[in-house]
């Protein structure tokens, strides 16, 4: 080979600087690995014998076999899996053609020639390393049959395809692949088998052992029979099946195959684009189209061939219908894959009827749903929905729920738009959601409120496309309803700005709703409103929220309402009419036997007399943390720990204010509370001043308005002086290195700035 570098793909090997270059930057390889290398290229047009190569890379030493197989293992994992075959009984032979001055992709995707009668493939596989390797231990562990489940268009084929030829070297017979989609009777499954086989029965392949892919075989399901026939006479024989749906056959292994993860997905986006635009680099708008697409390897091909006259954003806004964009698949593709609709189409053709009705009825939900949804909203049962995840048309997602990909639903949804099915589905959805965020609003005070908070994330797209469908179907009643029943989940969570437009939208058309629902509506903008630091407007919608309370005897939201009323007048400044709203809010609480009410009263007392008197401040919260203690309610405890921790403060008492942040801290994390973690760091800035720790106060600070900003929050008055106090004694202290401190601070997310609180208080 001389002293002249070599190059093949992105490679390059520099035989006299003994390094390997990859996309022109040295790679990480042994002296060993690359003398192998040297000899395997030196010899590539024969094989190398394992003696001749530990001859050629350690002259005149004992060395065991394994030692050579270490080095082959390293270039393989650096070159590709195909670069250096193992040929079974001789040794080594280098693959690769040298001399090619085109970059090539990246050695772990590098798609070799497949041999053994395979298909070529013309363009580049990306990602799916783990699926590979689990489908190779699978056949190679044992397993006779297994079936690669998944969606149209998921990369099934090119997957077993990929599979197969890295086990070319392992068969000592042959891989034979049999594409099935163009057979429409299960009766010619076997002939075309035989036939691909290169055989006239299938008897013959009795003392065979050979790697069988059978490639599309959802159509085809009652000749599965043929494939237990088959497994019975060859026992030697593997087979590898691509389908919707498995085949139900005793030993059979299904693998579900999972859409690209938003990484591979990128990559396998850019790569395709570039086949019809070169000179397309990496856009920011390119995750959001592979999110929107699932990851489906098909949706993006298509998707990436309209690259040519669209940019990426423009591309994106246009997918928000997919199916009518998502057409022109190469011509050489079945016709099946030439649209993603006809992709799917395929599939729903192959349901009975009973089985599409429940797939369109299912396609109401835009996340994922719970089998009581489905049995209620889509009126389907487990028989039914078992069936379509067995088709490849849902997918399990956590314990007893399950999805359909949005490519999939748009295509649901067609067939029901239009129709007066489809607003009873829907008008299912939204009585059940409302339902089920009625059944959640007391126990997300309660000692389930983390497992409440949990769900309503889950059900968090279903409960948007409920309000959705009440505000465009004018039923305001309903709309308020749920809007103010939820508020709490939004408030927790910092959705103020989204929270706000669904309000907008609901009084919109909510003027007719009865005065529970109105009640409700004007309670929960009211909280929306109060957290962006407007509380003149909140008070008014406290106040309006009260009177209907008490005209229709609603006495635990009017406990609520007046409670929070009080609250608004502590923020303007007048604590007299905050002191006797808040007396008729306790005997309120008190004569209904509302614990949890009376608790927040208490607490609101207590923090109006914090601006004043922590002494008289201190025992009111102490005993509203006990009643919030005795009903569970987290979110209260952790609110009357952090108002604990800054009467501590005011005190000089640090750290016991440290301590009673931590269990806050810890507590509000649990539940997801963005304000009162909020409020924590605030406090928790002060204690790292108060340590002699600044620098840490000061990121804590700049964490604390970037969640302000973030979340759309303002600090109540106590808290927002604290942090002006704070702020402006660590500006003092720190100086020149102030603005570092603090920016760094609000270049950290909630969870971040959380941890170094914890970390911090704890110190």
């Amino acid at each position: 080979m001389g002293t002249n570098p070599v190059r093949f793909g992105s490679f390059e090997v520099q035989p006299e600087a003994r390094q390997l270059l990859v996309n022109g930057v040295p790679a990480k390889l042994g002296a060993r690995a690359f003398d192998v290398l040297l000899a395997l290229i030196e010899r590539r047009d024969r094989v190398v014998g394992k003696d001749e190569l530990l001859d050629l890379v350690w002259p005149g030493l004992v060395v065991e076999e394994n030692n050579l197989q270490v080095q082959v293992s390293a270039l393989r994992k650096l070159l590709g899996p195909h670069a250096v075959a193992t040929i079974p009984g001789r040794g080594y032979r280098f693959t690769v053609s040298l001399g090619a001055d085109e970059a090539a992709p990246a050695a772990a995707s590098t798609s070799p020639a497949i041999p053994h009668g395979l298909p070529e493939q013309r363009t580049r596989f990306i990602g799916r390393e783990r699926e590979l390797t689990e489908l190779r231990g699978m056949l190679a562990g044992g397993a006779r049959l297994v079936t690669v489940t998944g969606a149209g268009g998921s990369g099934k084929t090119r997957l077993a395809l990929q599979v197969a030829a890295g086990l070319v070297d392992d068969v000592r017979g042959s891989v034979i692949f049999v594409p099935l989609a163009p057979v429409q009777e299960p009766a010619l499954v076997a002939a075309t088998i035989a036939l691909a086989a290169g055989v006239r029965e299938l008897k013959e392949l009795r003392d065979r052992d050979a790697l069988l892919v059978l490639d599309n075989f959802e159509h085809l399901l009652p000749a599965a029979a043929e494939v237990s026939t088959l497994l019975s006479l060859v026992p030697d024989l593997k087979i590898l099946v691509t389908s919707r749906a498995r085949l139900r056959l005793s030993g059979e292994r299904e693998y579900a195959l999972d859409p690209l993860p938003p990484s591979d997905a990128a990559e396998f986006f850019l790569d395709r684009a570039r086949a019809v635009r070169p000179d397309l680099r990496s856009h920011p708008d390119v995750s959001a189209i592979c999110e929107r697409l699932d990851g489906l390897p098909l949706a993006l091909e298509l998707a990436a061939s309209r690259v040519k006259v669209l940019d990426p954003s423009l591309l994106l806004e246009r997918l928000a219908h997919s199916l009518p964009l998502l057409t022109g698949g190469t011509r050489d593709a079945p016709e099946r894959q030439q649209t993603l609709r006809a992709t799917i189409g395929w599939s729903y053709a192959l349901l009975e009827e009973p089985l599409q009705r429940a797939f369109h009825r299912l396609a109401v939900f835009p996340g994922s749903f719970s089998l009581e949804a489905a049995e209620v909203v889509a009126r389907t049962d487990l028989d039914q929905v078992t069936a379509l995840v067995d088709w490849s048309l849902l997918k399990p997602v956590g314990e007893g729920r399950f999805l359909m990909l949005e490519t999939i639903r748009e295509f649901g949804r067609e067939r029901i738009e239009g129709s007066s099915e489809r607003d009873e589905i829907r008008d299912r959805h939204l009585g059940f959601f409302l339902q089920l965020v009625e059944q959640a609003e007391p126990k997300l005070t309660g000692p389930e409120q983390r497992q409440w908070y949990d769900r309503l994330v889950v059900e968090n797209d279903n409960l948007r496309e409920a309000l959705a469908y009440a505000c465009e179907s004018r039923d305001g009643e309903r709309a308020l309803m749920l809007a103010g029943t939820i508020w709490r989940f939004w408030w927790n969570r910092g959705r103020i700005a989204e929270a706000s437009l669904w309000y907008e939208r609901a009084f919109a058309v909510g003027q007719n709703a009865s005065p529970t629902a109105r009640a409700r509506g004007l309670f929960g903008m009211a909280h929306m409103v109060d957290a962006g630091g407007d509380f003149e407007r909140s008070r008014a919608l406290f106040e309006e929220a009260a009177d209907v309370l008490r005209q229709i005897g609603d006495t635990r939201w009017l406990v609520l309402a007046l409670t929070h009323l009080a609250g608004t007048y502590i923020c303007l400044g007048d604590t007299l009419r905050a002191a006797a709203i808040n007396d008729e809010a306790l005997d309120l609480a008190d004569r209904s036997g509302d614990a949890r009410g009376a608790a927040v009263v208490r607490s609101n007392l207590g923090y109006m007399l914090m601006s004043v008197d922590d002494r008289r401040a201190g025992p009111l919260i102490e005993r509203a943390l006990e009643g919030y203690r005795s009903v569970g309610d987290t979110y209260g405890i952790a609110s009357c720990l952090g108002n604990l921790a800054v009467i501590d403060l005011h005190g000089g008492e640090t750290e016991a204010a440290a301590a009673k942040l931590r269990e806050s801290l810890g507590l509000s994390s649990s539940i997801g509370d963005a304000h009162t973690l909020t409020w924590s760091l605030a406090a928790a800035a002060a204690v790292a001043l108060a340590r002699g720790d600044p620098d840490a106060g000061a990121r804590l600070g700049g964490a604390v308005s970037k969640a302000c900003s973030t979340l759309g929050l303002a600090l109540e008055p106590i808290d927002a002086r604290l942090m002006t106090d704070t702020t402006a004694k660590l500006r003092e202290l720190l100086r020149g290195s102030f603005d570092d401190a603090w920016t760094a601070g609000a270049n950290m997310d909630l969870a971040a700035a959380v941890d170094l609180a914890v970390k911090k208080l704890g110190a």
